[in-house]
């Protein structure tokens, strides 16, 4: 996986970001950090259910070789 990390606007509604910030509180992360780590864990979730999906980082890191 490649070390550089993308930036993204994210809107998400208040009563979500109000949620994800006590989350974040209680794992001591950051909110942006909570919500990197949920979205790399659903990503594992999901890749792990569907064994032929690939990361779009192992599908670029092949390219690249």
């Amino acid at each position: 996986m490649s070390g550089k990390k993308k930036q993204i606007p994210l809107r998400i509604s208040s009563k979500l970001y109000e949620e994800i910030a006590a989350w974040s509180e209680d794992e001591f992360r950051s909110i942006n950090g909570q919500i990197e780590y949920l979205l790399t864990e659903a990503v594992k979730e999901r890749k792990k259910n569907h064994k032929n999906i690939e990361l779009v980082d192992e599908e670029e890191n092949s390219e690249e070789k």
